[in-house]
């Protein structure tokens, strides 16, 4: 047995540990950690029994739910890998990644099941045996709990080793094609271990797991809490409904929710009959993501009373980069903090791999012990993301004197107008700040004059107009940053990966093409 315990192994000790502490929990149903673990094996003999070993693909397309969570723990067991699938792509998107990934098996939402039909005659690679749905009988399914009753309880006889791959996770597609990141079970340990120290869990706490657990911030935070003892509600991930949110928090006594800006705007604006919940269990808070407005986060901290508000910047590839503290957040507004505890180092490089010098903004690498092992099956691109060790998600940062880092934008967001280069967070959040907008993303558009007009693109919260938005920004923008064209559109058309962060490459095509 390896030193270090995966996610599976551990539960195995938890189920010891801590035999009447609720592990997993959602509307219906809760285990605890003992009938968790059983469930788990039943299901880890069940995937073996039809022919998977280790190292084969299993492509999951469900709903945040109890039965995904069970999927992620039996893959850790028995050395197969789970490949998550956004359960909002449509047929051609899952048939994309099913085949990408090599897939031998599929589990699948009785809801969804319409999806994966469609697409099964171009799934080469899953015989007709492996497609296992949770919910209702279909034809042409295994039952999940039919598929895993009577099968035994005791621990998979497998070596699963902490460099293993566990988790193939496709990106969310902000620069195009999703790319499958590879993930060991190492990386995950280091990060369950990481973030205990760094945000102080321990197994008195109760997570309320809202993002999608095909994302890897849920991957990351939830199964933190499963990790050192503590217990997760698992809330389906389609709807936000606010109120929701904060009835659960009072009835579950929630002590940690991660939440996008989103989430959090939504929630700040609830009727005042939902803000007399008690929301006094919280004690910590994470928004990661997107970057958080300053005055989004003083109306956090107004709403959460006394509650430790953290902020983590990192990716899919490289895991927690770095973390804003609580003590950090009004002081040193717009950073991303300090290094992650364990994250060896970040550096700021120039086009030519030069550190730049303070406050100067370049491209940020890191290296650490949550980073990915490679992008699958595109070695060019694993190659091109990487200095030596040092790994970068095209995101542009610089540093401050005080040895804290703020991210500047991508890369591939930047607008070049005028001669001048521009980033659109700047913009977004002077624009932000107006009472009257709810959401902002800045974009280029093609120009003749100015070879990309700064266009911005608002999500309006009440009457507001062109005039009033250019108004708003004059003296707290230069000239050249200032919007020469603002287009209104509903928050539903605003378009977003599956944890809010806002496609501006997607607005581009669209009003690209598009006469406004």
């Amino acid at each position: 047995m390896a030193c270090w315990l995966n996610l599976g192994q551990i539960l195995k000790v938890n189920a010891k540990k801590f035999p009447s502490t609720i592990a997993v929990k959602d509307r219906k149903r809760n285990f605890t950690y003992p009938e968790l673990n059983r469930r788990v094996n039943r299901l880890s003999h069940s995937l073996l029994s039809i022919g998977l070993k280790k190292g084969d693909k299993v492509a999951v397309f469900l709903e945040n739910c109890i039965e995904i969570v069970e999927v992620y723990l039996a893959t850790a067991k028995t050395g197969l890998v789970i490949v998550p699938i956004n359960f909002r792509l449509v047929d051609k998107d899952a048939e994309y990644i099913a085949n990408n990934s090599d897939a031998k098996a599929f589990i699948v939402h009785d809801e969804f099941t319409p999806t994966v039909d469609s697409i099964k005659p171009n799934l080469k690679n899953i015989e007709t045996d492996r497609y296992i749905v949770v919910g209702e009988e279909i034809e042409g399914y295994k039952n999940y709990e039919e598929f895993i009753d009577g099968a035994p309880e005791n621990e998979p006889d497998i070596i699963v080793e902490p460099k293993d791959t566990w988790v193939l996770l496709y990106t969310s597609g902000t620069t195009g094609t999703p790319k499958g990141v590879v993930r060991s079970h190492e990386s995950y340990i280091a990060f369950y271990l990481i973030n205990a120290v760094d945000f102080g869990f321990n197994e008195h706490d109760i997570c309320l797991n809202i993002m999608p657990l095909c994302h890897v911030n849920s991957t990351f935070f939830t199964f933190t809490f499963t990790y050192v003892g503590g217990s997760v509600y698992i809330h389906p991930a389609r709807h936000f409904r606010a109120e929701e949110i904060l009835e659960i928090i009072e009835r579950e006594k929630i002590t940690f929710i991660s939440l996008i800006p989103t989430h959090y705007n939504l929630i700040l604006n609830v009727s005042e009959e939902a803000k007399k919940h008690n929301l006094s269990s919280i004690r910590k808070l994470l928004c990661s993501s997107a970057p958080v407005r300053k005055s989004m986060k003083k109306a956090i901290m107004d709403f959460f009373p006394g509650v430790e508000l953290y902020e983590g910047y990192g990716s899919t590839e490289a895991g927690i980069v770095t973390v804003l503290k609580p003590e950090h957040q009004l002081s040193k507004l717009g950073s991303i903090g300090f290094e992650s505890l364990g994250t060896d180092f970040v550096k700021i490089l120039d086009e030519n791999g030069k550190e730049v010098g303070v406050a100067e903004v370049g491209e940020l690498y890191s290296r650490g012990p949550m980073m990915f092992d490679k992008y699958h099956k595109m070695p060019d691109k694993t190659a091109s993301s990487f200095r030596g060790e040092w790994f970068s998600a095209g995101d542009m940062a610089k540093r401050g004197e005080d040895g804290f880092y703020y991210i500047v934008d991508r890369k591939d967001n930047m607008i070049i107008t005028g001669g001048e280069h521009f980033y659109p967070s700047e913009g977004e959040e002077i624009i932000g700040n107006h009472p009257n907008v709810f959401d902002v993303a800045i974009i280029g558009l093609p120009d003749e004059k100015w070879g990309e007009k700064v266009t911005a693109v608002v999500v309006p919260r009440g009457k507001v107009d062109e005039k009033t938005i250019k108004e708003y920004c004059a003296g707290k923008l230069a000239r050249f940053k200032v919007p020469k064209q603002v287009i209104f559109i509903k928050d539903e058309e605003m378009p977003r990966t599956s944890t809010g962060k806002i496609l501006h490459r997607v607005l581009r095509e669209r009003f690209t093409t598009e006469e406004v």
